[in-house]
């Protein structure tokens, strides 16, 4: 599953990475997006973009374009 299909309140668990240029799947671990993370979407700006979620008891926002290569399994 896509990030992107991810709706405000679903739980899921970071499966991997695909089409992600290296420099921002780097900056994407080190925010603590690691394959076996678990978040929850908290919440989806108006228009969609960006999203933010809860990982590692922080609150992060994401563009939906960036994280678009983020692969994860509904929880």
């Amino acid at each position: 599953m896509q990030f992107d299909q991810l709706q405000t309140g679903d739980s899921a668990r970071v499966q991997g990475f695909s089409e992600v240029p290296e420099a921002y799947r780097n900056r994407l671990m080190s925010l603590g997006l690691t394959p076996g993370t678990t978040f929850k979407v908290q919440h989806r700006a108006p228009l969609g973009d960006p999203i933010a979620i809860v990982v590692r008891g922080f609150r992060l926002s994401l563009r939906s374009q960036e994280a678009a290569g983020m692969q994860v399994e509904k929880l």
